[in-house]
Protein backbone atom coordinates (compact mmCIF):
# COMPACT_ATOMS: atom_id res chain seq x y z
CA UNK A 1 0.00 0.00 0.00
CA UNK A 2 1.41 3.43 -0.71
CA UNK A 3 1.56 6.11 2.33
CA UNK A 4 -0.45 8.69 1.00
CA UNK A 5 -0.94 12.13 2.18
CA UNK A 6 -3.85 14.82 1.13
CA UNK A 7 -1.83 18.13 1.43
CA UNK A 8 -3.74 21.13 1.71
CA UNK A 9 -2.48 24.40 0.81
CA UNK A 10 -4.26 27.80 2.99
CA UNK A 11 -3.66 30.94 3.08
CA UNK A 12 -6.40 32.86 5.24
CA UNK A 13 -8.75 30.48 4.05
CA UNK A 14 -11.07 29.82 7.17
CA UNK A 15 -14.17 30.27 5.19
CA UNK A 16 -13.03 26.95 3.04
CA UNK A 17 -11.82 24.88 5.85
CA UNK A 18 -15.02 25.27 7.58
CA UNK A 19 -17.14 24.44 4.75
CA UNK A 20 -15.07 21.90 3.31
CA UNK A 21 -12.52 19.89 4.93
CA UNK A 22 -15.63 18.28 6.94
CA UNK A 23 -15.81 16.50 3.71
CA UNK A 24 -12.06 15.55 3.57
CA UNK A 25 -12.10 14.39 7.12
CA UNK A 26 -15.42 12.18 6.98
CA UNK A 27 -14.24 9.98 3.61
CA UNK A 28 -10.59 9.41 4.81
CA UNK A 29 -9.71 6.47 7.09
CA UNK A 30 -6.53 6.01 8.24
CA UNK A 31 -3.48 5.39 7.71
CA UNK A 32 -3.28 8.16 4.95
CA UNK A 33 -2.65 11.54 6.56
CA UNK A 34 -4.31 14.55 6.25
CA UNK A 35 -2.16 17.99 5.79
CA UNK A 36 -2.78 21.62 5.79
CA UNK A 37 -0.14 23.39 5.02
CA UNK A 38 -0.45 27.26 6.16
CA UNK A 39 1.00 29.79 3.64
CA UNK A 40 1.50 32.79 6.49
CA UNK A 41 -2.22 33.05 6.91
CA UNK A 42 -3.18 36.20 8.92
CA UNK A 43 -6.29 35.04 9.73
CA UNK A 44 -8.19 32.24 12.06
CA UNK A 45 -7.16 29.57 10.13
CA UNK A 46 -4.67 27.79 12.80
CA UNK A 47 -7.13 28.38 15.53
CA UNK A 48 -10.12 27.06 13.82
CA UNK A 49 -8.04 24.26 12.95
CA UNK A 50 -6.56 23.45 16.64
CA UNK A 51 -10.03 23.84 17.95
CA UNK A 52 -12.31 21.93 15.75
CA UNK A 53 -9.77 19.20 13.73
CA UNK A 54 -7.15 18.39 16.43
CA UNK A 55 -6.81 14.65 13.77
CA UNK A 56 -5.20 17.37 10.94
CA UNK A 57 -1.59 17.86 10.81
CA UNK A 58 -0.36 21.28 10.26
CA UNK A 59 2.71 22.49 8.70
CA UNK A 60 3.21 26.17 8.84
CA UNK A 61 5.15 28.42 6.35
CA UNK A 62 6.54 31.46 7.22
CA UNK A 63 4.86 33.93 5.11
CA UNK A 64 2.55 33.49 1.71
CA UNK A 65 5.06 31.86 -1.32
CA UNK A 66 2.00 31.39 -3.94
CA UNK A 67 0.67 27.98 -5.00
CA UNK A 68 3.80 25.96 -6.40
CA UNK A 69 6.07 27.34 -4.04
CA UNK A 70 4.14 26.95 -1.24
CA UNK A 71 3.20 23.26 -2.14
CA UNK A 72 7.15 22.45 -2.64
CA UNK A 73 8.13 23.72 0.73
CA UNK A 74 5.44 22.06 2.34
CA UNK A 75 6.20 18.55 0.62
CA UNK A 76 9.81 18.47 1.66
CA UNK A 77 8.42 18.01 5.15
CA UNK A 78 5.92 15.29 4.91
CA UNK A 79 7.10 11.80 3.95
CA UNK A 80 4.64 9.67 1.84
CA UNK A 81 4.79 7.60 -1.37
CA UNK A 82 1.54 9.63 -2.87
CA UNK A 83 0.57 13.36 -2.53
CA UNK A 84 -2.90 14.42 -2.99
CA UNK A 85 -3.00 17.95 -3.45
CA UNK A 86 -6.46 19.78 -2.93
CA UNK A 87 -7.75 22.84 -3.09
CA UNK A 88 -9.33 24.12 0.56
CA UNK A 89 -12.40 24.80 -1.44
CA UNK A 90 -13.02 21.27 -2.77
CA UNK A 91 -15.48 18.59 -1.36
CA UNK A 92 -15.29 14.86 -1.57
CA UNK A 93 -16.93 12.17 -1.92
CA UNK A 94 -17.08 9.07 -0.52
CA UNK A 95 -14.72 6.57 -2.20
CA UNK A 96 -13.05 9.32 -3.86
CA UNK A 97 -9.70 8.77 -2.82
CA UNK A 98 -8.97 4.92 -3.57
CA UNK A 99 -8.98 4.84 -7.62
CA UNK A 100 -6.89 7.56 -7.34
CA UNK A 101 -4.28 5.98 -5.25
CA UNK A 102 -5.01 2.32 -6.78
CA UNK A 103 -4.21 4.23 -10.22
CA UNK A 104 -0.71 4.84 -9.26
CA UNK A 105 -0.20 1.14 -7.47
CA UNK A 106 -1.28 -0.74 -10.47
CA UNK A 107 0.32 1.59 -13.13
CA UNK A 108 4.33 2.34 -12.74
CA UNK A 109 4.71 4.55 -15.60
CA UNK A 110 1.77 6.87 -14.26
CA UNK A 111 3.04 9.75 -12.68
CA UNK A 112 -0.17 11.96 -11.57
CA UNK A 113 -3.57 11.27 -11.97
CA UNK A 114 -6.70 13.29 -11.49
CA UNK A 115 -10.55 12.71 -10.40
CA UNK A 116 -13.54 14.02 -12.55
CA UNK A 117 -13.96 17.20 -11.16
CA UNK A 118 -17.34 18.42 -11.02
CA UNK A 119 -18.80 22.91 -10.15
CA UNK A 120 -19.83 22.79 -6.64
CA UNK A 121 -22.62 25.22 -7.55
CA UNK A 122 -23.92 23.79 -10.64
CA UNK A 123 -23.48 20.24 -9.67
CA UNK A 124 -24.37 18.76 -12.27
CA UNK A 125 -22.00 20.45 -14.44
CA UNK A 126 -18.45 20.34 -15.05
CA UNK A 127 -16.08 22.60 -13.06
CA UNK A 128 -14.01 25.11 -15.39
CA UNK A 129 -10.29 24.06 -13.88
CA UNK A 130 -10.11 20.53 -14.74
CA UNK A 131 -13.31 18.84 -15.48
CA UNK A 132 -12.79 14.73 -16.64
CA UNK A 133 -9.18 15.33 -17.69
CA UNK A 134 -7.05 18.13 -19.61
CA UNK A 135 -5.27 18.83 -22.62
CA UNK A 136 -3.93 21.42 -24.74
CA UNK A 137 -3.83 22.38 -28.40
CA UNK A 138 -0.70 22.96 -30.56
CA UNK A 139 -0.69 27.01 -29.57
CA UNK A 140 -0.60 25.65 -26.04
CA UNK A 141 -4.04 26.57 -24.79
CA UNK A 142 -5.49 24.56 -21.94
CA UNK A 143 -8.61 22.95 -22.38
CA UNK A 144 -10.32 19.68 -20.80
CA UNK A 145 -12.85 16.95 -21.21
CA UNK A 146 -16.18 18.39 -20.47
CA UNK A 147 -14.77 22.54 -21.05
CA UNK A 148 -13.60 24.10 -24.15
CA UNK A 149 -12.48 27.79 -23.74
CA UNK A 150 -15.62 28.88 -21.79
CA UNK A 151 -17.90 26.60 -22.84
CA UNK A 152 -18.90 24.00 -19.86
CA UNK A 153 -20.69 20.87 -20.26
CA UNK A 154 -22.98 19.09 -18.20
CA UNK A 155 -21.95 15.73 -17.02
CA UNK A 156 -24.26 13.16 -18.37
CA UNK A 157 -21.75 10.08 -17.97
CA UNK A 158 -20.50 10.97 -21.56
CA UNK A 159 -16.30 11.08 -20.02
CA UNK A 160 -16.70 8.57 -17.61
CA UNK A 161 -14.02 6.48 -19.34
CA UNK A 162 -10.75 6.58 -17.27
CA UNK A 163 -7.94 7.71 -20.10
CA UNK A 164 -4.90 9.28 -20.55
CA UNK A 165 -5.07 12.75 -20.53
CA UNK A 166 -2.07 15.92 -21.16
CA UNK A 167 -2.60 17.58 -17.38
CA UNK A 168 -4.37 16.95 -13.96
CA UNK A 169 -5.93 19.60 -12.33
CA UNK A 170 -4.13 21.33 -9.17
CA UNK A 171 -7.71 21.36 -7.47
CA UNK A 172 -7.34 17.79 -6.85
CA UNK A 173 -4.02 16.70 -7.93
CA UNK A 174 -2.80 12.87 -7.26
CA UNK A 175 0.79 12.03 -7.75
CA UNK A 176 3.67 9.79 -7.11
CA UNK A 177 6.10 11.79 -4.68
CA UNK A 178 9.24 9.98 -5.87
CA UNK A 179 8.49 11.98 -9.22
CA UNK A 180 7.19 15.16 -7.93
CA UNK A 181 10.57 15.27 -6.12
CA UNK A 182 12.69 14.02 -9.02
CA UNK A 183 11.45 16.77 -11.29
CA UNK A 184 11.57 19.40 -8.68
CA UNK A 185 8.46 19.94 -8.14
CA UNK A 186 6.31 22.95 -9.49
CA UNK A 187 8.23 25.88 -11.27
CA UNK A 188 8.43 28.17 -8.08
CA UNK A 189 8.89 31.30 -10.60
CA UNK A 190 4.74 30.35 -11.60
CA UNK A 191 3.78 31.66 -8.10
CA UNK A 192 0.24 30.44 -9.13
CA UNK A 193 -1.86 29.04 -12.39
CA UNK A 194 -0.60 26.28 -14.76
CA UNK A 195 2.62 25.09 -12.92
CA UNK A 196 0.44 21.76 -12.67
CA UNK A 197 0.03 22.14 -16.42
CA UNK A 198 3.59 22.09 -16.67
CA UNK A 199 4.68 19.79 -13.98
CA UNK A 200 2.42 17.06 -16.17
CA UNK A 201 4.37 18.00 -19.24
CA UNK A 202 7.81 17.55 -17.35
CA UNK A 203 6.33 14.20 -16.40
CA UNK A 204 5.65 13.13 -19.73
CA UNK A 205 9.27 14.28 -21.50
CA UNK A 206 10.67 12.23 -18.85
CA UNK A 207 8.46 8.85 -20.34
CA UNK A 208 6.20 9.00 -17.25
CA UNK A 209 2.32 9.10 -17.88
CA UNK A 210 -0.86 11.34 -16.32
CA UNK A 211 -4.56 10.29 -16.58
CA UNK A 212 -7.88 10.81 -15.52
CA UNK A 213 -10.41 8.38 -12.75
CA UNK A 214 -13.60 9.15 -12.74
CA UNK A 215 -14.95 7.17 -11.29
CA UNK A 216 -13.28 9.24 -8.38
CA UNK A 217 -15.62 12.31 -8.29
CA UNK A 218 -14.85 15.71 -6.36
CA UNK A 219 -16.79 19.63 -6.52
CA UNK A 220 -14.89 22.28 -6.73
CA UNK A 221 -15.80 26.00 -5.91
CA UNK A 222 -13.61 27.48 -8.45
CA UNK A 223 -12.31 31.01 -7.68
CA UNK A 224 -11.34 30.50 -3.96
CA UNK A 225 -8.27 32.97 -3.80
CA UNK A 226 -8.53 34.56 -7.31
CA UNK A 227 -12.26 35.83 -8.89
CA UNK A 228 -12.01 34.38 -12.41
CA UNK A 229 -12.16 38.18 -14.12
CA UNK A 230 -9.36 39.01 -11.96
CA UNK A 231 -6.29 41.11 -13.80
CA UNK A 232 -4.10 39.25 -11.80
CA UNK A 233 -4.72 35.64 -12.34
CA UNK A 234 -5.19 36.70 -16.33
CA UNK A 235 -1.67 38.05 -15.81
CA UNK A 236 -0.15 35.05 -14.27
CA UNK A 237 -2.09 32.54 -17.03
CA UNK A 238 -0.96 34.24 -19.99
CA UNK A 239 2.72 34.52 -18.91
CA UNK A 240 3.32 30.86 -16.90
CA UNK A 241 1.52 29.25 -20.32
CA UNK A 242 4.06 30.96 -22.57
CA UNK A 243 7.02 30.40 -19.73
CA UNK A 244 5.85 26.77 -20.25
CA UNK A 245 5.50 26.60 -24.05
CA UNK A 246 9.23 28.04 -24.28
CA UNK A 247 10.18 25.37 -21.55
CA UNK A 248 8.47 22.46 -22.44
CA UNK A 249 7.29 22.51 -26.26
CA UNK A 250 9.32 20.54 -28.95
CA UNK A 251 11.04 22.82 -31.04
CA UNK A 252 8.25 22.83 -34.08
CA UNK A 253 5.55 23.56 -31.65
CA UNK A 254 7.66 26.24 -30.12
CA UNK A 255 8.41 27.53 -33.21
CA UNK A 256 4.88 28.12 -34.37
CA UNK A 257 3.60 29.29 -30.90
CA UNK A 258 6.02 32.18 -31.31
CA UNK A 259 4.83 33.06 -34.79
CA UNK A 260 0.96 32.69 -34.15
CA UNK A 261 0.35 32.77 -30.64
CA UNK A 262 1.40 37.03 -30.49
CA UNK A 263 -1.51 37.86 -33.15
CA UNK A 264 -4.25 35.65 -31.21
CA UNK A 265 -3.64 37.05 -27.96
CA UNK A 266 -3.16 40.54 -28.63
CA UNK A 267 -6.69 39.69 -30.35
CA UNK A 268 -7.73 39.05 -27.28
CA UNK A 269 -5.91 42.05 -25.94
CA UNK A 270 -8.13 43.90 -28.41
CA UNK A 271 -11.57 43.01 -27.37
CA UNK A 272 -10.80 43.74 -24.00
CA UNK A 273 -10.03 47.25 -24.84
CA UNK A 274 -13.15 47.40 -27.32
CA UNK A 275 -15.27 46.44 -24.36
CA UNK A 276 -13.28 49.24 -21.98
CA UNK A 277 -12.02 46.81 -19.27
CA UNK A 278 -8.51 48.27 -19.91
CA UNK A 279 -7.30 46.12 -16.69
CA UNK A 280 -7.59 42.93 -18.45
CA UNK A 281 -5.80 44.51 -21.72
CA UNK A 282 -3.22 45.63 -19.68
CA UNK A 283 -2.76 42.52 -17.83
CA UNK A 284 -2.15 40.42 -21.13
CA UNK A 285 0.51 43.26 -21.78
CA UNK A 286 2.09 43.16 -19.12
CA UNK A 287 2.42 39.23 -19.12
CA UNK A 288 4.18 39.75 -22.29
CA UNK A 289 6.63 42.01 -21.32
CA UNK A 290 7.23 39.91 -18.37
CA UNK A 291 7.77 36.89 -20.30
CA UNK A 292 10.47 38.60 -22.62
CA UNK A 293 12.36 40.01 -19.86
CA UNK A 294 12.26 35.91 -18.44
CA UNK A 295 13.76 34.51 -21.49
CA UNK A 296 17.46 34.25 -19.98
CA UNK A 297 16.08 32.13 -17.33
CA UNK A 298 13.86 30.20 -18.84
CA UNK A 299 16.22 28.85 -21.49
CA UNK A 300 18.63 27.73 -19.31
CA UNK A 301 14.86 25.84 -17.53
CA UNK A 302 14.87 24.59 -21.02
CA UNK A 303 17.80 23.15 -21.63
CA UNK A 304 17.08 21.57 -18.05
CA UNK A 305 14.02 20.25 -19.02
CA UNK A 306 14.80 18.54 -22.54
CA UNK A 307 18.06 16.51 -20.84
CA UNK A 308 15.65 14.86 -18.92
CA UNK A 309 13.84 13.50 -22.64
CA UNK A 310 12.55 10.36 -23.24
CA UNK A 311 9.76 10.70 -25.01
CA UNK A 312 7.41 13.41 -25.93
CA UNK A 313 3.71 13.66 -24.83
CA UNK A 314 1.29 11.98 -27.35
CA UNK A 315 -1.92 14.09 -25.90
CA UNK A 316 -1.28 17.49 -27.41
CA UNK A 317 -3.87 18.50 -30.05
CA UNK A 318 -2.50 18.92 -33.10
CA UNK A 319 -5.24 21.54 -34.23
CA UNK A 320 -6.47 24.56 -32.60
CA UNK A 321 -9.01 25.07 -29.86
CA UNK A 322 -10.01 28.35 -30.76
CA UNK A 323 -10.90 27.99 -34.78
CA UNK A 324 -12.72 25.14 -33.68
CA UNK A 325 -14.25 27.34 -31.39
CA UNK A 326 -15.40 29.77 -33.77
CA UNK A 327 -16.63 26.82 -36.18
CA UNK A 328 -19.07 25.87 -33.28
CA UNK A 329 -17.07 22.63 -31.45
CA UNK A 330 -17.83 23.29 -28.35
CA UNK A 331 -18.06 19.97 -27.23
CA UNK A 332 -14.74 17.77 -26.29
CA UNK A 333 -16.16 15.07 -28.13
CA UNK A 334 -16.47 16.92 -31.36
CA UNK A 335 -13.03 18.19 -31.59
CA UNK A 336 -11.07 14.95 -30.66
Amino acid sequence: MMRTAIVILNWNGRKHLERYLGSVTAHTVPPTRIIVADNGSTDTSLQFLAECCPQVEVVRLDRNYGFAEGYNRALQQIEADCYVLLNSDVEVTEGWLEPLVATLEENPDVAAVSPKILSYTSRGNFEYAGASGGFIDILGYPFCRGRILSHVECDTGQYDTPREVFWASGAAFCCRAEVFRELGGFDADFFAHMEEIDLCWRMQIAGYKVRVEPRSRVYHLGGGTMPNESPDKLYLNYRNNLAMIFKCAPAPQRLLAAVVRPFTDMLSTAIYMLKGDFRLAGATLRAYRDFMAWHGALARKRREVRATRRAESSQIYRGSIVLRYMAGRKTFDNIM
